[in-house]
């Protein structure tokens, strides 16, 4: 019995050694969110922009669009849009350059913190009025002061509403008489 007795203390004594010589204060893995995109409003026919806000969770980066090593994973944005919705332009922010201790001499684009995306969509002129869902992901790579991660992709989705398009009428000048009046 005593024999027993002691193997559960050990046992609790380990696992509770285990709990408090963990790092709770770390992040535990690297992580991208999206905010909820708010719902744009666009007339058909006419270009409308769309603005994604996304996050990078505190003590990670991740690369620019544009880094600065062709061996490091740009951030890019794919988008799968319904039938009738154009993607047009998508707008990235600049890199902001810093330098990590496992390359201190060198500077990388890279984002952290938040920042956003801007996505140019214009629904066609006969499409539709209603809202359309546009899906997607950014692939991105982030990376500690330490390590990078493997590449992942982040599901994101924004809703559009597609208004009738503006009607405008041409008005003509009214007849001119080729004769000059004096």
């Amino acid at each position: 019995m005593l024999q027993r007795s002691s193997k559960l203390i050990l046992a609790v004594l380990l696992t509770s050694t285990f709990i408090i010589a963990q790092d709770f204060s770390a992040p535990r893995a690297p992580s991208v969110s999206m905010s909820p995109a708010p719902l744009t409003s666009i007339h058909a026919g006419k270009p409308g922009e769309v603005e994604l806000r996304f996050h990078v969770a505190p003590g990670f980066h991740i690369n620019s669009n544009k880094p600065k090593s062709e061996f490091l994973i740009a951030t890019a944005l794919k988008l799968d849009a319904p039938t009738d919705i154009v993607i047009g332009r998508v707008t990235y922010p600049k890199g902001e350059e810093l330098s990590f201790p496992f390359a201190p001499d060198e500077k990388l684009s890279v984002y952290s913190g938040t920042f956003d995306i801007g996505i140019v969509v214009r629904p066609l002129h006969d499409v539709i009025p209603t809202k359309y869902m546009v899906r997607g992901n950014p692939r991105y790579q982030a990376c500690d002061k330490a390590a990078c991660y493997p590449p992942k992709n982040l599901p994101v989705q924004f809703e559009v509403k597609v208004a009738k398009p503006v009607v405008t009428t041409h008005r003509s000048n009214p007849a001119q008489s080729p004769h000059i009046h004096r």
